[in-house]
């Protein structure tokens, strides 16, 4: 399992122990040992970019997933996940808002990422549920 983390931002954040997350959200999905995964962290300028060309919404988002291989739960071959682009600042100012701490917060959207990358989506009110629980139940369970 290839989980790259790649630092576009000027702040440290291998605190976040984001690579043994993602793997272990991996694990949880059944997915193949050797799927690979790309995590991007961005500032708030680069994921405005992002969010207007790809969304066509203006402004910064919290996190972005872009699938490579159509790869859902219990993938048995090796494959490329795709990439997941998180903001940390948006995700510091949101954790803020909910009253939790900034490392919950970019658990939570590290692996909201990934399950949109496994084919999960929040648009009808039963996604939403299911989506929103699972990622909840991952972090929880999820040995620092």
């Amino acid at each position: 399992m290839t989980i790259e983390i790649i630092n576009n931002t000027q702040q440290d954040y291998s605190n976040l122990k984001l690579e043994s997350l993602l793997a272990f959200g991996m694990s949880e999905m059944d997915l193949n040992p050797d799927c690979d995964l790309n995590l991007m962290l961005v500032n708030e300028d680069e994921m405005t970019q992002l969010h207007i060309k790809w969304m066509d919404e203006l402004g910064p988002t919290d996190v972005l997933s872009f699938p490579m291989d159509e790869i859902e739960p219990g993938f048995k071959e090796a494959g490329i996940l795709g990439d997941i682009v998180l903001c940390p600042s948006v995700a510091l100012s949101q954790a803020e808002k909910a009253g939790h701490s900034f490392e919950h917060e970019a658990a939570i959207l590290s692996m909201h990422g990934l399950l949109h990358i496994l084919g999960f989506d929040h648009a009808e009110p039963r996604e939403e549920k299911e989506m929103f629980s699972l990622q909840e139940s991952l972090v929880a369970r999820w040995k620092k």
